[in-house]
């Protein structure tokens, strides 16, 4: 059941599982408190809230996300999140990860829930490509640690794939691609060296780049570029 209403659009499986079991959801008129009931989409008629679920068209965006902006729905304090840059967007999306609010650099969102979990799940290891400013030079053996994988609170990371772009007198600008989805992993990665990040954008999601989409603007993304993430 969760699965029904992911692909149907209205959020992701996650989110559908705490809707069931809120008892929020129905079918055929009856609530339903377990995930693993199964419907015919045919002849079932799903509802969550008294609204009759309908199939929505598969939507795939690519934004990029400016400094500033919370990758959430709505912020009790009135912050700014993306939806503030998806206006006239037809249906409701929901984003595969999250930047925290002083990452800048790709997103991908959709409505279609299966595609942003597989995009999440750690075990697709779909690689997410950052560029990096850090709070001071590193070395050569710092950057290997990374290669290598660090120890975080959550556990050990896998080896990331780094390179050096260029150092300045003071700091040093690296690109660092992980296959995780942690929270906050690259900053606290770096942080793992006794360095911080003072920039952080994410430059790639699998083979997609920014190219020249601009900041805070957004793109549908071509069926090549779909089928490419979930190969």
């Amino acid at each position: 059941m969760d699965r029904f209403i992911s692909q149907a659009g209205l959020g992701s499986r996650t989110e559908a599982r705490s809707w069931i079991g809120a008892g929020r959801v129905t079918v055929n008129g009856k609530k339903i408190q377990t995930p693993d009931v199964w419907v015919d989409p045919e002849h079932d008629r799903v509802a969550v809230d008294g609204r009759p679920l309908r199939s929505s068209a598969k939507l795939y965006l690519l934004l990029y996300k400016p400094k500033g902006y919370l990758t959430t729905y709505k912020d009790p304090e009135g912050r700014r999140t993306i939806y503030d840059l998806l206006g006239g967007i037809p249906e409701r999306v929901f984003p595969a990860g999250r930047l925290d609010q002083d990452t800048t650099g790709l997103l991908i969102l959709s409505n279609d829930g299966e595609f942003t979990d597989y995009i999440t799940n750690p075990d697709s290891k779909v690689p997410k490509t950052y560029l990096v400013k850090s709070s001071q030079r590193l070395s050569d053996e710092q950057l290997d640690q990374l290669r290598q994988g660090v120890v975080l609170s959550d556990g050990p990371t896998r080896p990331a794939l780094v390179n050096r772009v260029r150092d300045s007198e003071k700091y040093t600008f690296f690109e660092i691609t992980i296959t995780e989805g942690r929270n906050r992993q690259v900053r606290r990665m770096v942080e793992a060296l006794g360095a911080k990040v003072l920039k952080l954008v994410r430059t790639k999601i699998g083979n997609i780049e920014i190219g020249s989409l601009e900041i805070g603007k957004h793109r549908e993304l071509t069926l090549e570029e779909v089928k490419g993430l979930v190969i």
